[in-house]
């Protein structure tokens, strides 16, 4: 089984992994569209795609949710998407509430670290054990595998905007990827997908003429789009990715390499 939230390249994973027949446990907050989305899915790919109501800020929310959803549907956990996040548009700190500072830091960093405890325990009892929760032996599993979705502003600096707290949530995430990888090595493999400005509900908050300032920095001259993402995903997911872990996978259009 495995674990992505919806809206924008979450949801492009979603479509990507139940595609290739994995079932798929789907996590929103406020959108409930994501109901609709997990039903069409089973529909259209004939796999088991459940939506969960989650308050990623909450620890005991996390675990609930995935533990509850590892037993709704077949009793192991192989993937796991970090992929939840919200952006920071108030731009330079100093006039702004600390308030808002500790938000975004639940959401797009506590959270990752929440759903990574309760997914590794997983993993490894599943290594060790060799058995779904039920008992039954666990076919096909040597590792799991946890990704996080991060961003190009963990690893450098997004003009003209002023986005520090964004940019470092996504930079503890990046060098998070790097140490569970080393934790976890017997048991999980843990990597991270860094897309750059990516046409999503989030970037649509931006006004044009900023957006069009991203475009005017990417080599390839454009955003890029969530469909460009999925290779990524599936990539550390399968077996191919085998012996990838503690990577940062760029998916940028060239924007890190000027």
């Amino acid at each position: 089984m495995n674990f992505v939230h919806d809206a924008g390249i979450g949801f492009a994973v979603v479509e990507a992994f139940a595609e290739a027949g994995a079932n798929v446990a789907l996590w929103y907050n406020t959108n409930k569209s994501a109901v609709e989305k997990a039903a069409e899915v089973s529909k259209t790919y004939g796999v088991i795609c459940k939506a969960y109501k989650v308050n990623i800020t909450e620890e005991a929310a996390v675990k609930e949710a995935i533990d509850t959803a590892v037993r709704d549907l077949n009793g192991r956990l192989d993937i796991f998407v970090a992929n939840a996040g919200i952006p920071w548009l108030y731009g330079p700190i100093l006039d702004v509430e600390t308030s808002l500072y500790h938000e975004i830091l639940g959401i797009n960093l506590h959270s990752v670290f929440y759903a990574a405890k309760v997914a590794g325990n997983h993993f490894r009892r599943q290594k060790a054990d060799g058995t779904a929760i039920d008992g039954k032996k666990l076919e096909n599993f040597d590792r799991g595998s946890f990704i996080i979705t991060t961003s190009i502003a963990g690893v450098t600096t997004l003009m003209p905007a002023a986005m520090t707290p964004y940019s470092m949530t996504k930079a503890a995430l990046i060098h998070m990827a790097k140490c569970l990888a080393v934790e976890w090595a017997p048991f999980a493999r843990v990597n991270a997908i860094s897309p750059a400005y990516i046409g999503t509900d989030m970037t649509g908050q931006v006004p044009d003429s900023l957006r069009a300032t991203w475009a005017s920095l990417t080599p390839m001259g454009r955003e890029g789009t969530v469909g460009e993402c999925k290779a990524a995903f599936l990539y550390l997911a399968s077996d191919a990715a085998s012996y990838t872990t503690g990577s940062n996978i760029m998916v940028d259009g060239g924007y890190t390499c000027i």
